[in-house]
């Protein structure tokens, strides 16, 4: 199993899924959870959607699989119109992927072999931010920026540069609430800006606990970029289609990236597709003759996945999914910020249907828990405490302990308050406890 410590399963049955149903999914014993990560922030329109599946029948009995390298097909066509016709200013070029890290090693790829085309083969590296998680191939990984994630895997694709993130809540109150931004620009010329490809950021950065931007933060980023010539890729395989009541995060926080990278929410998860998505000037070298983007996956752009991922967004417009989330997440983030009297809640941060809560010992002087007491809290009795409640969600400390929840759009006033009430009784046991 991915990113699991498999020896705990030694003397535990490992939690077989076997069924889901709207927000709601069924271990093989019969017992409930209500999916409080979405899977893991993928299946935006619940589970269970038989439309989906039935489409899915239909287009691999019309055309199970053909490629799209010097090929198209009629799928592929239709849903890269749709996604340029969703995604902001002239991001009208699509590049199909498998999946979110696949999209993310595309647009390093692309940036790179771009500028190389335009005369200045020496832009090669990528700034992100840390604890921000990019994806876990190596390029990719080059970018994610948790230490441990990238340890194991040393020496890494060379170019990497991370600068620091928007966590806010651990900042001085006195510190200008766009240094965070200005750190990008220290970081290209510090590396030499004739050397920097792009940048790369989530709208809200899920690693570490859903940090928001401060307003004007990606504004004067794109600024910082536009003076020194460097791409701005908005990874949104979390954040778009809907996470945060928009098509994507840049739609929500108002700013024009040079490229998205989408996957998750595309298909809701009912099949496995991802997408980079370029602006046309950025295609422009690749148009001439001779000219090529020497790249692709082969299961890139699957008829499956994208007849699955045009019904996603017809559910998505037929049933008015991004105006559900905008006027349900004010009621969501009152719910969760009900917690604040606990002494364990430090901070309840997100977005749409996208929450973090970070946990602390001492709420006065925001002290965290130290590595062991984190180790005891979250995986000595958080994890197993809520799942036996019947709530998945994420106990994270990718950077300080924090709680994820990020449920299926559909979600409504009982869904949220179970999520509340079940937090409350788990979170005044572990204070307990620790």
């Amino acid at each position: 199993m991915h990113f699991t410590r498999m020896g705990v399963y030694e003397d535990s049955e490992v939690p077989i899924i076997v069924r889901g149903e709207g927000c709601y999914v069924y271990d093989e014993h019969g017992k409930r959870y209500l999916d409080g990560l979405s899977a893991l922030y993928c299946v935006n329109i619940g589970h269970g959607r038989a439309e989906l599946g039935q489409v899915a029948a239909k287009q691999a009995e019309e055309l199970g699989f053909y490629t799209n390298w010097s090929y198209a097909h009629p799928r592929s066509i239709e849903l890269a119109a749709r996604i340029a016709e969703l995604a902001p200013g002239e991001l009208n070029r699509v590049f199909f992927t498998s999946g979110g890290s696949e999209a993310v090693e595309s647009a390093w790829k692309l940036a790179k072999a771009y500028h190389a085309a335009r005369g200045e083969p020496a832009r090669y590296k990528l700034i992100s931010r840390r604890l921000a998680y990019h994806g876990t191939s190596m390029g990719a990984l080059t970018a994610t920026g948790v230490p441990a994630l990238r340890a194991p895997f040393e020496p890494l694709t060379p170019g990497g540069n991370h600068v620091p993130n928007t966590n806010s809540y651990r900042w001085s109150e006195d510190r200008d609430p766009l240094w965070a931004a200005d750190a990008i620009e220290e970081a290209i010329l510090f590396e030499g800006p004739k050397t920097v490809a792009a940048v790369i950021l989530e709208p809200v950065q899920n690693s570490g606990g859903c940090f928001v931007p401060q307003d004007g933060y990606f504004q004067r980023v794109r600024e910082i970029c536009d003076r020194h010539g460097v791409l701005l890729v908005s990874d949104e395989v979390i954040c778009a289609f809907g996470r945060l009541g928009h098509w994507f995060g840049a739609l929500r926080y108002g700013y024009q990236p040079d490229i998205i990278t989408v996957a998750k929410g595309l298909t809701s998860g009912y099949a496995p597709l991802g997408a980079m998505i370029a602006s046309d000037r950025l295609m422009e070298p690749f148009l001439e003759a001779g000219a090529s983007f020497l790249h692709g996956f082969t299961f890139a752009g699957h008829p499956v996945s994208c007849a699955v991922a045009l019904a996603n967004l017809d559910v998505f417009e037929g049933e008015r999914i991004l105006q559900h989330v905008q006027a349900t997440e004010q009621t969501f983030r009152t719910a969760l910020e009900g917690l604040y009297d606990l002494p364990i809640v430090g901070n309840v941060r997100g977005a749409g249907f996208f929450y973090g809560i970070e946990l602390v010992k001492d709420k006065e002087t925001r002290a965290s828990f130290d590595d062991e007491e984190s180790e005891r809290l979250l995986r000595g009795f958080l994890s197993g405490a809520l799942f036996e409640a019947g709530l998945i969600c994420r106990a994270d400390d990718r950077g300080d302990p924090v709680i994820q929840l990020s449920p299926p759009l559909i979600c409504g006033q009982e869904e949220i308050d179970f999520i509340a009430s079940t937090l409350r009784d788990v979170l005044t046991e572990a204070w307990r406890r620790m």
